[in-house]
């Protein structure tokens, strides 16, 4: 039985009880926006982790996991097995991305390097002024810190 049941009170004033009324008899509050910012950050976290997971993977150009990655393909692969599609190339990625501040950003955001308007590489923020990519040929995936200020942020919807 539903708290609306149980107080017939709140039954005929459901759109005026307060949270904290709702609250003590069990009932919920919806909130616009906040749902879909948690499932947001649920798979930002799981692609940070996946990212994290293909530690020392070569990188190849245009490769997409699961075993050899170029930065986009990272990035691609690790938010695909997180539940979220993403463009192929890194400019196509900003562009498909809630963009946000150097203050906002969080842990699972992408991170966009550029030079003008022109973006050239993209990893994933692990916090702390870092990044999971797979940065150029000969190397491998690997956490790093953010060399630049020319980075951009963006939020995958």
């Amino acid at each position: 039985m539903s708290a609306l049941n149980r107080v017939p009170s709140l039954m005929a004033r459901a759109g005026t009880a307060s949270a904290l009324t709702l609250a003590a008899v069990g009932g919920s509050v919806v909130v616009p926006g906040v749902a879909s910012e948690a499932a947001a950050a649920t798979h930002a976290a799981k692609a940070l982790k996946i990212a994290a997971s293909k530690k020392g993977a070569p990188y190849r150009w245009g490769a997409t996991g699961p075993y050899r990655f170029d930065c986009s393909g990272l990035t691609l692969y690790s938010f695909k097995k997180a539940g979220k599609k993403l463009p192929r190339t890194a400019a196509q990625q900003y562009n498909n991305t809630r963009h946000v501040s150097p203050g906002n950003r969080k842990a699972g955001d992408l991170v966009f390097f550029h030079s003008g308007r022109s973006v050239y590489h993209v990893g994933i923020y692990a916090g702390k002024g870092k990044l999971w990519h797979a940065p150029k040929t000969g190397d491998v995936v690997r956490l790093q810190k953010i060399w630049t200020s020319s980075v951009w942020y963006g939020r995958v919807k």
